[in-house]
Formats: C-alpha cells, sequence, structure tokens
C-alpha cells in the first residue's frame, strides 16, 4: 500500500468530491489529498452526549435531542424562522437568520431533531441561533461521537459536515498506506525530541476525549508540538530564503554627502540622542552596500524615527535617486509634508505630494515631475503604487507604519520601484515595537534597528482608569485643565469597522460635549471629513484655537501638539495596547505633566482588566507589546489582513515562543546541510501564500 502517494492523489479520488466541490477546496489551498492532512482544526467541540433541555443555561454550548413543538417565520428588524424544542424536561427556541424553504419544511412541527449551538439570550428567553442539526427519522438512529469534534476554517459552499467526511477519508488512506513524507531530518528530530510525523496528524484530527479542549491556547494536545515547530520552520526558512534572494538583487550604492547631513544636522533645533545615531549608522553602512537594504526602524512614540528617515532619504538624494514616504493615512503623511518640508526648503529639496485626493491638473502635473526625475522626494498614502505612478529613479523607500499596510500594497510599490534590475532599499518603521518572538518569525527577513530612548525633556504620562458612571467628572477635570491654558483630546471608539458609524460617534459626542463645556472652543475631526476641512481644525488645533479635539482613531499618529497635556480615551477595551499606546503618546510630549484617562464600560471582562491594567501600569511600548502579544495573539497585534504569512495554521507565536529558538538553530542546520527539503517544506506549510514573503 506504500505506493499510494497522497501528495499527488487528487482529491477527486474521494467519494462525494466532484469537480465543483474540487473547485472551492482549491479557494482553501487543497489541491491534493495530502493537502487535507495538513488543513487542521481550529478547535474542538464535545459532541458526546445529549443533554436535557431544561439544564441548558446562558453560554453553555450543549447537543439537545427533542420535538420541533411549534416553527414560524417572525419578522421584526430581521426577518427568522423561530422555531421551539422540546425533550418533554423542558422548551428552548432556535432561530435562523438565514434559511430556505426546504429548511423551513424540514423544521416542521412534530419533527425530531438532534442539535448542537451556543445558548444566548434572545426575543424568547434563552435561544440557540444557527445551531447545527440532524433530522432523527422513526428506526434510523444516529450514533453519537465517541470523540472530540473537529472545527475546520472552511469557505462558502463547504459546510462543516462534508469537510469532516473528506478529512476523514483521507486519514483512512493514511492509515493503509502509512506514507507521509517526513522532511525533517532523523538527527533534527531526534535532537529536539519530536514525536513522528504520522501520528501528530492522526492525533489532531482525532484528539482522545481526555485531551484539553483549550489546546490551542494551551498547545496541550499531543502531537502539536511537533506540527507548531514544522511550520514555524517552513516559514522561517521561506523568510530567511526570500533574504537571500533579495541580497543577490542589484541596488544603488548611495554615498553619504557629508557636507548636506552636516548643515541638516546644524538647522536642528535638538542634538541627537545616541540611539538615534546608532540607527543612522547601520542604514548608512547598509545603503553603500549594492544589494537592497531591509531594514526595520522600530522606536517608541516620540522618540525620533522621522529624523532618523530624514537623515535616509537625504542620503539617497544626494547620491542623484529619488526618495517615495508612503504613511497610511492622510494625516500622518501630511504631517511628514509638514516636517520634511520646513526640514528640507532650506537644503533647496521641495518635496512632492501625492494622495488618492490629488485631483485633476495638480496630480498630472506631479505624475510628471516624478517620471522626468524633478521630484526627488515625494510623500504620500497608498496612491504612491497606483498603476499610473511612474519614477525616474526611485533608490529608497520608507514605508512608516508598515504594519498598517496590506501586504499587496508594500509587494507593489516594492515591484513598481524595480527597474532595469535595480532594486530600492527600503527601510520600514513602526512605532508599534515588536515583541523578540514576532520580530524572530514575521520579520526574519529584516535587520532591525531600535531607537530605544526618548529625547530629553519628554515626561512619561500618567494614565488612570476611569467608569463611564464617572463621565461628569472627566467631563468636569477637562474644563479646568483647559481653563489653566492646556488642550485635551476625547477620542472615540467603535468596535465596528465603519468609519461611517466611527463619524457618527464621534459627531454625537462632539455635540454632547459642545452644549456641557460651552466656555471652550471644540473641534472635531474624523476619517469622513474632507482634507481640506480636516487641516483645517488640526492647525487650529495645534495653535491653540481649539481647546478640546473630538477624534476618532485617525489621531492615533502623526500629530504633534506639545501643548496637549490631557487625553480621555472613550471604551478603552474596545482597542489593542499598541493602538492605545499610540493613542496616549499624543500627549506628553511637552515638559508638563500630561495625563491619559482610560473611560471604560462597565462591566469590564477580566482580560478587558488585565489589558487595561497593563496601560496604567507601563510606558514602555516594547513590555506592552510583548503583553499585548500574550493576550490577543499575532494575527490581532500586527492585523489579520496584513501579516500574509502569519496565518499560521497550527502555530501560536505567544504560546510556541518556547520553540522559536530551536526553529532558528534548525533552519540554520538544514540551510547548510539539506538545503534539498527546503522548498518541499516552504510547499507543504505555506502554500498559495508564498508570494507574501516578497514584501
Amino acid at each position: 500500500m506504500a505506493s499510494l502517494q497522497l501528495d499527488r492523489m487528487p482529491l477527486t479520488r474521494l467519494k462525494g468530491v466532484g469537480p465543483a466541490l474540487q473547485k472551492k477546496f482549491q479557494q482553501l489551498g487543497i489541491i491534493n489529498v495530502q493537502d487535507l492532512l495538513f488543513h487542521l482544526p481550529l478547535r474542538y467541540e464535545d459532541r458526546t452526549k445529549i443533554n436535557p433541555v431544561n439544564t441548558a443555561r446562558l453560554g453553555m454550548t450543549v447537543q439537545l435531542e427533542g420535538e420541533i413543538a411549534s416553527s414560524n417565520i417572525q419578522f421584526g428588524r430581521r426577518r427568522s424562522l423561530h422555531c421551539v424544542l422540546t425533550d418533554g424536561k423542558g422548551v428552548i427556541s432556535l432561530r435562523f437568520f438565514h434559511f430556505t424553504a426546504a429548511q423551513k419544511d424540514s423544521l416542521a412541527p412534530g419533527t425530531h431533531i438532534r442539535c448542537y449551538g451556543e445558548v444566548r439570550r434572545g426575543r424568547a428567553g434563552l435561544e440557540i441561533y444557527h445551531p447545527e442539526y440532524k433530522v432523527l427519522e422513526p428506526g434510523k438512529e444516529i450514533p453519537i461521537a465517541d470523540s472530540l469534534t473537529p472545527i475546520y476554517p472552511t469557505t462558502e459552499g463547504i459546510q462543516q459536515g462534508r469537510l469532516r467526511s473528506v478529512i476523514g477519508q483521507a486519514l483512512k488512506l493514511l492509515d493503509q498506506a502509512k506514507d507521509l513524507s517526513d522532511y525533517l531530518p532523523k538527527s533534527l528530530v531526534e535532537k529536539f525530541g519530536l514525536p513522528s510525523l504520522i501520528e501528530s496528524i492522526q492525533l489532531i484530527h482525532s484528539p482522545p476525549l481526555d485531551a484539553n479542549m483549550d489546546w490551542s491556547e494551551t498547545g496541550g494536545l499531543p502531537g502539536q508540538r511537533r506540527l507548531a515547530f514544522e511550520e514555524l520552520l517552513a516559514h522561517r526558512l521561506c523568510m530567511r530564503q526570500f533574504k537571500r534572494r533579495s541580497e543577490a538583487q542589484l541596488a544603488p550604492r548611495l554615498q553619504v554627502d557629508k557636507k548636506l547631513a552636516s548643515v541638516f544636522l546644524d538647522s536642528l533645533p535638538f542634538q541627537l540622542t545616541k540611539a538615534q545615531e546608532s540607527a543612522i549608522q547601520e542604514i548608512q553602512g547598509d545603503l553603500g552596500r549594492p544589494f537592497p537594504m531591509l531594514r526595520l526602524l522600530q522606536g517608541d512614540v516620540g522618540s525620533g524615527k522621522t529624523v532618523v528617515a530624514a537623515m535616509t532619504a537625504l542620503v539617497a538624494i544626494a547620491s542623484g535617486y529619488q526618495v517615495a514616504i508612503m504613511a497610511p493615512t492622510e494625516i500622518l503623511a501630511e504631517q511628514h509634508l509638514a516636517n520634511f518640508s520646513h526640514w528640507f526648503s532650506p537644503l533647496g529639496i521641495e518635496p512632492g505630494w501625492l494622495s488618492g485626493k490629488s485631483k485633476g491638473k495638480v496630480r498630472e502635473q506631479t505624475l510628471g515631475q516624478l517620471a522626468s526625475g524633478e521630484i526627488k522626494l515625494i510623500i504620500g498614502t497608498h496612491a504612491l503604487f497606483q498603476d499610473d505612478v511612474e519614477f525616474a529613479r526611485l533608490g529608497l523607500v520608507i514605508i512608516d507604519e508598515q504594519h498598517r499596510f496590506g501586504v499587496h500594497q508594500r509587494l507593489s510599490l516594492r515591484d513598481k520601484a524595480s527597474k532595469a534590475d535595480i532594486h530600492p532599499h527600503q527601510l520600514v518603521m513602526t512605532a508599534t515595537p515588536i515583541p523578540r518572538t514576532l520580530a524572530m518569525s514575521a520579520y526574519a527577513d529584516l535587520d532591525s534597528s531600535i531607537i530605544n530612548e526618548l529625547p530629553p525633556g519628554r515626561t512619561p504620562v500618567n494614565t488612570v482608569l476611569i467608569s463611564n458612571e464617572r463621565r461628569d467628572e472627566v467631563v468636569a477635570r477637562i474644563e479646568q485643565a483647559c481653563r489653566g491654558g492646556s488642550q485635551a483630546y476625547w477620542v472615540c471608539t467603535l468596535i465596528e469597522e465603519s468609519e461611517s458609524l466611527q463619524a457618527q460617534a464621534a459627531e454625537a459626542t462632539f455635540e454632547q460635549l459642545g452644549r456641557q463645556l460651552a466656555t471652550l472652543q471644540v473641534g472635531l475631526v474624523h476619517g469622513r471629513m474632507k482634507p481640506k476641512d480636516k487641516q483645517a481644525v488640526m492647525r487650529a488645533f495645534k495653535q491653540g484655537r481649539i481647546q478640546l479635539l473630538v477624534a476618532t482613531t485617525v489621531i492615533e499618529v502623526g500629530v504633534d501638539v506639545p501643548n496637549a497635556s490631557l487625553m480621555v480615551i472613550e471604551n478603552p477595551e474596545r482597542l489593542g495596547l499598541a493602538q492605545l499606546h499610540q493613542l496616549r503618546g499624543r500627549v506628553g510630549r511637552g515638559s508638563t505633566q500630561s495625563h491619559c484617562l482610560l473611560l471604560y464600560q462597565t462591566p469590564l471582562s477580566n482580560n478587558g482588566k488585565k489589558r487595561l491594567t497593563v496601560m496604567r501600569e507601563s510606558t514602555d511600548g516594547f513590555y506592552i507589546a510583548e503583553k499585548d502579544l500574550e493576550l490577543r495573539g499575532p494575527g490581532q497585534v500586527l492585523g489579520t489582513q496584513q501579516t500574509g504569512l502569519m496565518t499560521f495554521r497550527v502555530a501560536d507565536i505567544g504560546r510556541d515562543a518556547s520553540l522559536l529558538d530551536s526553529v532558528k538553530a534548525a533552519s540554520e542546520s538544514i540551510t547548510q546541510n539539506h538545503p534539498e527539503i527546503i522548498d518541499p517544506l516552504i510547499r507543504r506549510w505555506i502554500g498559495e501564500r508564498i508570494h507574501f514573503v516578497n514584501v
């Protein structure tokens, strides 16, 4: 049976998989039977017992069996199918917001079903929304599961039941063939004490009943460690492979113009810190080499990364090349434009500007000047990588707050810049410090410079947690601070991603605070405003004509008003710690003692308490980033759509941090002694996502 080659066996060899289903599996990156084995569960459910209906409690996930007592369509804000289930001991509602006529017929009164779902509070008391269910036909017994039920990542058109059935067939074939390529050399498997690959795969799809249900959080499932190790290894090898390929590319050798650098530094009203000087030296060393710099510049809020970026840009411009600086928001891009214009105009360098709002003749003129090379430095948003933007001689790309860009956006700018086999240098900056564990995996292709000291004269911000019930006290405190000559921010957050909803919330708060603080000048800024209106408000706030600025999280980065010494963040429990730390960094930029009030909604969950306590106790961005990773995971910390390679199937950077040093050692050993296994390992774990690594 060893002749069964699962990595070459098409899915259509399995029962129930035709061409249509095969296409849907391709959307999940599943091409052959081996891919199915590596499509791993997200979590597990215990469906080994039937719960009496009267034991169902709010928040429980239960498996119930009983008769449909009534079934009807209800109309309210949303149309729904409402069924009442009884087992003779109790009753509970089942509610479906999405249903077909056939589904309604299958849940007619008198039908016996078995269903599974989470108990919630609904219109009719306790309800289960969209339970998974099976109709029980008289005389036909459906056995109850005797092991934990895996729940898999899926896509539209592939239900969990179908997925489990197909993966079950793949596991039977694995049992027969006992044939799965184990790419790891025996010496490494033994050195790191790893279980066998086949055993690990079988255990993770069909864990024993006594296995830890929360294995994905605790790492408590046998075999999980082996698969996490292999996945982290594949990711690291992939990132390192890109770094090696990058080092084989040609880039312009950029030379420092000492006279120009000296004139620039002498014009600054402050001295560079030792950390800034060190970062500049590392970057300048990279720029002088004939292959592209790939460097991550990390620095806490207010540590002076922009000056380092300016020194870097001067090297490229003095060497006859163009520089593109890309920022994720117009406010941050505008802040860069103001800073670079102030610094570079006296040197005879006029920065250009390009955003999504640049239109008509102004845009055409900018594009022409970029294509001719007349503009040496262009600053903008994602508009910099649109199809009609062409550079004459782009030698350096600087990306600020790089984790806020989608993977494809960053890739697009890099590709656009490559001309005649010459690739630009890249400097990516972040004020969201990257925990060491993330840096070892997500950023393994980047060299890293860290600015770990703040300029002198900065006062640490005092952070206080206050319940929303004390809102009136907070409003009174703002009035007192503003009357004393300070300025303040009031930041509105919404859990919804919708910009229009955030804008509405900010507008409502602006009107309410305007009434309560009638003696103060209150301003409003949010993402839906026209750029010129936004700029006018920000200018008035910076000049002190507005005392209280009500804003959405658009002010998270790029706003520098030293006189602002008080910030209120509403519903801080809805934001990540890194984002809260960024927002808090808008105050404490002068020498006055500054305060940040976190105005939370009660009741606060345990996790919410832990996270906000971290904010109260520390102003160290690196410590906060580590805690954010620990409490929320890498997908949340980096932003899932930005992570590209970071969407792990088994590994969890926070939980599996202890494996990373072994993974690093294994990757070096494989690169030197077993290079032939690198591509197969990367294909197995990353597959179609491999192009993300080029970012």
